[in-house]
């Protein structure tokens, strides 16, 4: 018998999931951050672990979005924020198989906008991300010193293939190195393997670029007082800057005014090959 998913989310405090339980396994990480209480539109981003909703960028400006900083408001089974130039409303549900987040952003027609469920797991050393071989993906500035080649001058990112784009190898996460590496990889599907327990995650999109971003911070960030934390995060759009995309990089608002998608999680993975 599969055991369901059960999620718990914070509108007060940015939308945040806090808790994805499967059984007796909570799949997400999250650390102790009451500074997260008080935040306001445009304050540094506070990491409190848990699902973070990036939208419209992931890095840059502002850090992580703009709807993490905000109170959303719960309707029935809407849960809704609203941005200077967008809203943002998601619906959850239990399904037969796992868990359905259904997304639709309102914005004028030709909003550009990345979003990313930024989930932050809680996982072991052995744990697997299984993507489809051979997947482009891109790495960012921060895994240059990995690379043992030198990072071409002005490059927002470099691209190789899964697993081990340019050689660097992104399917374990292992154990902590000081190091700490972001990649986008396309697809948009991927299965999470932690010794007997898996979680599959999938964004639908009709229309609009899917990825997989990846966080691998094995204590090498922040710099000061580094800690361990890894995400493993379906997205729209290739990048983690929406100052960066280029002209598929990103997601789009059609003529209509809404963009709508689709997040699946599952404990019953058919892995990418």
């Amino acid at each position: 018998m599969t055991v369901p998913l059960d999620v718990v989310t914070d509108p007060r405090h940015g939308g945040r999931w806090t808790s994805l339980r499967q059984g007796g396994r909570e799949w997400l990480w999250r650390r102790e951050s009451p500074e997260r209480d008080g935040v306001a539109p445009g304050d540094a981003f506070v990491d409190a672990g848990g699902v973070e909703e990036c939208v419209p960028t992931v890095r840059g400006t502002p850090d992580h979005g703009d709807a993490w900083s905000r109170a959303w408001t719960r309707e029935g089974d809407a849960e809704t924020v609203r941005c200077d130039r967008f809203t943002l409303t998601r619906r959850l549900r239990a399904t037969a198989g796992g868990l359905e987040a259904a997304y639709t952003l309102t914005a004028e027609p030709g909003f550009r906008f990345l979003w990313a469920a930024h989930a932050l797991l809680d996982l072991s050393e052995a744990a697997v991300v299984r993507v489809r071989d051979g997947a482009p993906t891109r790495l960012f500035p921060e895994a240059a010193p990995l690379l043992g080649r030198p990072w071409p001058a002005d490059a927002p990112w470099v691209e190789g293939v899964w697993p081990a784009p340019l050689g660097l190898r992104l399917d374990r996460f292992g154990p902590d190195d000081g190091s700490a590496v972001g990649a986008v990889v396309a697809g948009g599907r991927c299965c999470v393997h932690d010794g007997t327990d898996r979680l599959a995650l999938a964004v639908e999109a009709e229309g609009q670029p899917r990825s997989v971003a990846l966080w691998r911070n094995l204590g090498g960030w922040p710099a000061r007082h580094p800690y361990r934390s890894t995400g493993v995060e379906p997205m729209l759009g290739r990048v983690f800057d929406l100052a960066e995309a280029g002209p598929d990089d990103a997601a789009r608002v059609p003529p209509s005014g809404e963009a709508h998608w689709r997040l699946t999680m599952t404990p019953d993975c058919h892995c990418p090959h």
